[in-house]
C-alpha cells in the first residue's frame, strides 16, 4: 500500500476489525480506496465468536486463512437458567449438528483477527493506508474532505466511517443518535481450566446477567460476564486467585479448576441507535452504525454484514457508472441494512430485558418460550438458522 494522499473512491475511517473489512471489500469491489487509521499493536486480549456467514465472507476476503490455527469451533451453545427464581427455563441445548453444520463459527482473539486483515490489506494495490487520524470529516454535494490531525488532506466520493461508538464522522453527516445506558458492565477475560470444553459455549442467565464461557484453542476459554457497574468494579480489583475462585463457582466447575490468564477489560453496557446510518456522502459500519450489548455474538457479526454490504452495493454501483456516495447509492445501503440491525437490537433488547424482569408474568413467558425452544425441534433449529444470518441475507 501507498501512503500517497489524494482523490479516492473511498476513504474508510477506522482499523478495527469492521473498519479493515470494509475496506479489504470496498478494494476488492473495484473502488481505489484509502483506510485512514493509527497501526497500533492490539492492546487487549478480548476474543470474537464469527459466525458462520462472518467466516465464509473473511475466507471469500482471503483473510480466515491467516487466523484460522488460532480459533477454536463452536459446536454446540448451552443456555442455562441459573436465576434461582421459583419459576425458571429448562436449559436449552443448541447443537450445530442439528443443522447440518459442522460449527456454528469459530472464537478467535480478536489480535490474530487483526494481524490477519492487516496483512490481506496490505497486499492490495487498489488500497492506500494512512498511519493518521481524521481530525475533520466535512462533506459537501461533491465529495467529502478529510484531514488528518497530521495536516494532510484526502478526499473521496464516500466516506464509510468505522471510528466506534464517539464517531466523528457520524456527527460530520448530521446523524443524531439514540443512546440508553443499561446501568449494566462487563468483565471480560481469559481462563486456564482443567477439563476440556468439548467445543460447548456455556451461558449462565442470572439475575444480574449472563455469564458467558466461550471455548478458546486448547484448555482455555474467553469469559464476558455482565453484572451491575458497582459489583464489576468489585471483580476487575480482585487478585487473580479471588477471582479465578469467584469465576470457577459461577462456572459450576463445569470446567474444573480454572486460572485467570492476563489481562482483564471492563465497559459499559449500553443500546445505540443511530436514525440513520447513511446520509450525506457518509455510510457507518460497526460500532458508529449500532451499538449492542454482548448477547448471541451478534455485535461485530453485525459490522462484517455491514462491510459486505457497503462494499457489494458500492462496487455494484460503481460499476454501472454511479456515484457511490450518491444518495441513491447510500438509501440502497439504508435498506439493506435496516431490518437486520433493528430486528437484532430488538430480540437483544427483549432478551434482556425478560432476563432482569422481577415480574412474574414475565419470567413466566421466559420460562414459557425457552421450554418451546429446548422442546420444539422445527423452533429451535430456526432460532438457530436466524441466530447465525438473517435468513434473506443467505444465499442457497
Amino acid at each position: 500500500m501507498t501512503d500517497v494522499f489524494g482523490t479516492y473512491d473511498v476513504v474508510v475511517i477506522g482499523g478495527g476489525p469492521a473498519g479493515l473489512t470494509a475496506a479489504i471489500a470496498l478494494a476488492e469491489a473495484g473502488a481505489n480506496t484509502a483506510l485512514l487509521a493509527r497501526r497500533a499493536p492490539y492492546a487487549d486480549n478480548r476474543t470474537t465468536a464469527l459466525l458462520g456467514a462472518s467466516v465464509d465472507f473473511l475466507e471469500q476476503l482471503q483473510v480466515w486463512t491467516r487466523c484460522r490455527d488460532k480459533a477454536a469451533p463452536l459446536r454446540t451453545m448451552r443456555l442455562v437458567d441459573d436465576t434461582g427464581r421459583l419459576i425458571r427455563a429448562p436449559e436449552v441445548r443448541f447443537s450445530s449438528e442439528e443443522i447440518g453444520l459442522e460449527q456454528f463459527g469459530f472464537n478467535v482473539d480478536n489480535r490474530s483477527l487483526i494481524a490477519a486483515l492487516e496483512e490481506r490489506a496490505g497486499e492490495l494495490a487498489a488500497l492506500s493506508r494512512f498511519d493518521d487520524e481524521a481530525a475533520t470529516v466535512a462533506p459537501d454535494a461533491a465529495h467529502v474532505a478529510v484531514v488528518t490531525r497530521s495536516g494532510n488532506s484526502l478526499s473521496a466520493r464516500l466516506v464509510v466511517g468505522a471510528d466506534g461508538r464517539q464517531s466523528l464522522c457520524r456527527d460530520a453527516a448530521g446523524i443524531a443518535v439514540t443512546r440508553r445506558d443499561l446501568n449494566q458492565a462487563a468483565l471480560t477475560f481469559n481462563i486456564g481450566h482443567s477439563r476440556p470444553h468439548k467445543n460447548i459455549s456455556t451461558e449462565f442467565h442470572t439475575p444480574e446477567g449472563p455469564c458467558v464461557f466461550v471455548p478458546l484453542s486448547g484448555d482455555h476459554s474467553s469469559v464476558v460476564w455482565v453484572s451491575s457497574p458497582r459489583e464489576a468494579e468489585r471483580l476487575i480489583g480482585l487478585s487473580d486467585e479471588e477471582l479465578s475462585a469467584a469465576i470457577e463457582r459461577k462456572s459450576h466447575s463445569i470446567l474444573g479448576r480454572v486460572s485467570i490468564e492476563p489481562g482483564r477489560h471492563k465497559f459499559p453496557l449500553a443500546i445505540e441507535q443511530p436514525r440513520q446510518i447513511a446520509k450525506n456522502r457518509i455510510a457507518l459500519v460497526g460500532e458508529s452504525a449500532h451499538v449492542v450489548p454482548p448477547i448471541g455474538a451478534q455485535g461485530l457479526n453485525m459490522g462484517l454484514r455491514d462491510a459486505a454490504d457497503i462494499a457489494d452495493i458500492a462496487g455494484n454501483a460503481m460499476s454501472l457508472g454511479e456515484d457511490p456516495g450518491s444518495p441513491q447509492v447510500l438509501a440502497r445501503y439504508q435498506s439493506a441494512r435496516r431490518a437486520d440491525v433493528a430486528s437484532r437490537t430488538i430480540a437483544i433488547d427483549i432478551a434482556k430485558r425478560s432476563l432482569l424482569s422481577d415480574f412474574i408474568a414475565v419470567q413466566s413467558l421466559r420460562a414459557a418460550g425457552m421450554h418451546l425452544l429446548g422442546s420444539f425441534g422445527p423452533l429451535r433449529r430456526l432460532a438457530m438458522r436466524e441466530g447465525l444470518a438473517p435468513s434473506w441475507k443467505r444465499v442457497s
